[in-house]
C-alpha cells in the first residue's frame, strides 16, 4: 500500500537523524574496534551502574503494573512531591498541576498544539536544541520564528530580550501571531543557566504580547562547578517555578517542562511531565491527547519508587554532578590543549560547543579565506571517516559555521577515544 505524500516525504533520509545508524553500531574496544563513538547523543551514562543496581534492588513489578493503572494518580503526587524538594517553587506544586508524558518531546508537542494554531509561530533562540523543530513543526502544523543574536549578543544574556521582542514584532508585522517562546534552561547547546533577571525580563516581554512562556527544565539538576573558566560571569540554575509572577506576567501564561532522561541518566525510562500551576483549561484540553504520550503503568512504579527515595536521591544527584565536573574539565582542557575555541561558561548539561570548523582551516592554510567551502560539511565527513559523530551546529540554528556539540557525559575510556578521534580528524 502507498505511503500519504506526507509520510512519503517524511520517509526520506534525514542526516539529522543519522544517528540512529550509528548507534547500531558502537565502539568496543574489544569486541569492535572499528565500530563508531557517539559523542552526539544526549545521553548520560555516568551513573548506569548506580541506576540499574537501584531498580534491582527496589522494584518489582505487582499486578496492578500490567494494567492501565491509577490515571496517573501517584505518578503525578510522586513528581509534585520531588519539584517541590528540588526545585524551589514560590507556590508548591500539586498533582493537579501536572500532565505526565512519556518523555519531554510530547510535551513540547503538547505545548504547540495546546497554545499554537497551524501557522502560528514560536520563538527559538539561535542556537537551539536541533529537535525542538520537529516537536513543534512536524505535526502541528505550527512554525519557528528563530531568533538571531549577532557576534554582539549573549544569547542568554540581558541583550537577548530586544532580539526576541524584535522578531514578535517582524512576525506581527507579516500577519502572523506568536503562541510562545520555547526556553532551553539550562540551555542546550550552551551548557549554561539564564540569569534570574533575564528569566524575568522574558516574562515580562511575554506578558506584553500575550505569549506562553515554556521553560524546558530538563537538565535542572544536572550542574557543577566550573573551575576552568575564571574571566566569565556563571550563573545558578533558578527555576522558573521559583519567580514569583506577581507584577511580572499572568502566571496561566507560565509552563515548565522537566523529566527523568537527563537528570537521571534515564532517556530509556520516557517519562516526562507538563507543569502548569495557573492554567487548569490547559491540562483539561490535554487529558484526551495524552492517550497517544503516555507512561507505561511500569514505568509510573519505576520513577515512583526512585523519586520518593530521598535519600537515594539527594546522594545520587551529588555524585552526578561531581561526576559531570569532572567530565567537563577533562574536555575543557583537552580543547584549550589543542587550540580548539570553545563557548566559555559551561555549568550545567552534557555538552561542550567546540568552534571545529576555525580548527579544521588552522591546520589546513589551503582552507583560509575561502568562503565557498561548506565547512559544517567538510568537518562532518572528516568525523566520519574517523568514525566519530558530534551533533553539527548546522543541525542546531548556528549563527556561525563550523561549530559542534560534543557530548562528555561518557566514560572516560570511551570519550578519550572519541577526543582522539576528533584530533585525527580535524588536525
Amino acid at each position: 500500500m502507498a505511503l500519504s505524500s506526507r509520510a512519503h516525504e517524511l520517509s526520506k533520509p534525514d542526516p539529522k537523524f543519522f544517528f540512529w545508524e550509528i548507534i547500531q553500531n558502537p565502539w568496543h574496544p574489544q569486541d569492535t574496534p572499528d565500530g563508531y563513538v557517539c559523542l552526539g547523543l544526549a545521553e548520560n551514562v555516568l551513573m548506569h551502574d548506580t541506576l540499574a543496581e537501584h531498580i534491582k534492588r527496589n522494584i518489582s513489578l505487582v499486578s496492578n503494573d500490567l494494567t492501565y493503572g491509577d490515571g496517573k494518580k501517584h505518578l503525578r503526587s510522586t513528581l509534585a512531591r520531588f519539584l517541590n524538594r528540588h526545585f524551589k517553587p514560590v507556590v508548591p506544586v500539586d498533582a493537579a498541576h501536572i500532565t505526565p508524558t512519556n518523555g519531554c518531546s510530547s510535551a513540547i508537542e503538547h505545548a504547540a498544539w495546546a497554545f499554537g494554531n497551524p501557522g502560528d509561530s514560536f520563538l527559538l533562540g539561535r542556537p537551539f536544541y536541533g529537535t525542538f523543530v520537529p516537536d513543534l513543526t512536524l505535526r502541528m502544523g505550527t512554525k519557528l520564528a528563530q531568533v538571531a543574536f549577532g557576534p554582539e549578543t549573549d544569547p542568554i544574556g540581558p541583550g537577548c530580550v530586544s532580539k526576541y521582542e524584535e522578531k514578535i514584532l517582524e512576525v506581527q508585522a507579516n500577519g502572523g501571531r506568536v503562541a510562545g517562546l520555547i526556553l532551553a534552561h539550562p540551555h542546550n547547546p550552551l551548557g549554561r543557566c539564564y540569569s534570574r533577571a533575564v528569566l524575568i525580563e522574558l516574562m515580562k516581554l511575554c506578558q506584553k504580547y500575550q505569549v506562553h512562556f515554556v521553560s524546558d527544565e530538563i537538565y535542572a539538576l544536572s550542574t557543577f562547578l566550573n573551575t576552568v573558566d575564571s574571566d566569565v560571569e556563571i550563573h545558578p540554575f533558578e527555576s522558573a517555578l521559583s519567580i514569583d509572577t506577581a507584577g511580572v506576567i499572568d502566571p496561566g501564561l507560565v509552563h515548565v517542562i522537566w523529566g527523568m532522561s537527563k537528570d537521571f541518566g534515564a532517556n530509556g525510562i520516557r517519562l516526562g511531565a507538563f507543569i502548569s500551576q495557573n492554567n487548569d483549561q490547559l491540562h483539561r484540553a490535554l487529558l484526551p491527547v495524552s492517550l497517544y504520550s503516555s507512561t507505561s503503568a511500569i514505568t509510573d512504579s519505576a520513577a515512583a519508587k526512585m523519586l520518593n527515595d530521598d535519600e537515594w536521591v539527594d546522594g545520587y544527584i551529588k555524585e552526578n554532578q561531581r561526576a559531570l565536573q569532572s567530565n567537563f574539565e577533562h574536555v575543557a582542557n583537552w580543547a584549550r590543549g589543542h587550540g580548539i575555541e570553545y563557548a566559555p561558561g559551561v555549568n550545567a548539561a552534557f555538552f561542550l560547543w567546540l568552534n571545529l570548523g576555525a580548527a579544521y582551516r588552522k591546520s589546513r592554510p589551503g582552507l583560509e579565506g575561502k568562503t565557498n567551502v561548506d565547512i559544517d560539511q567538510v568537518v562532518m565527513d572528516a568525523l566520519l571517516a574517523k568514525k566519530i559523530f558530534l551533533a553539527s551546529g548546522a543541525q542546531f540554528g548556528s549563527e556561525s559555521p563550523g561549530w559542534f556539540r560534543i557530548v562528555f557525559s561518557q566514560k572516560r575510556n570511551y570519550l578519550d577515544e572519541g577526543l582522539q578521534r576528533i584530533v585525527a580528524a580535524i588536525q
